[in-house]
């Protein structure tokens, strides 16, 4: 069995609207197993205020090769601020500033940023999603560095509210 780029998007969407929680699919060449509706993901950006408790929202079906080895625990995140809005990371991927290499960051510390605005990508599988703010303020703080790996959850920038 053969799965092309366009084909797993297109599962990925299929499954997206579906019931199904969870599948898996082996091919002659690949393993793929997809889970979904894990408690506190937030499907286009995970934005939470940093006293508010973490809410159960659906997850959009994310495909994941099984890891060779376990991997790494989440690096600790920096102690949280009752003032400011936490912008963590929606999924496991690779964060990068700017859109492209050379090309300007889409923020930095002290910009003002409105609800909807592009923050970061995030690379997963080949596939950059653009992370979008879901509050309007200015970034505090930036705590990921370009091309670093983060986990699900990670804290990757603080903003505070406008």
């Amino acid at each position: 069995m053969q799965l092309n780029h366009d084909q797993l998007h297109q599962l990925l969407a299929l499954l997206g609207d579906s019931d199904i929680q969870e599948l898996k699919l082996e091919g002659d060449d690949f393993r793929l197993e997809v889970r979904r509706n894990l408690p506190g993901v937030a499907a286009a950006a995970a934005v939470q205020a940093a006293a508010a408790p973490p809410q159960a929202l659906p997850l959009p079906a994310a495909a994941a090769p099984l890891p060779a080895t376990p991997s790494a625990p989440p690096p600790p995140a920096a102690a949280s601020r009752g003032d400011l809005l936490e912008v963590t990371a929606p999924m496991v991927a690779t964060f990068y500033r700017a859109a492209a290499p050379g090309e300007p960051p889409f923020v930095e510390v002290g910009a003002r940023i409105k609800v909807g605005q592009t923050v970061c990508i995030l690379e997963a599988m080949k596939l950059m999603n653009e992370l979008e703010s879901e509050v309007g303020g200015e970034v505090v703080e930036i705590l990921v560095e370009n091309g670093t790996p983060v986990e699900f959850g990670q804290v990757l920038m603080r903003v505070r509210p406008a």
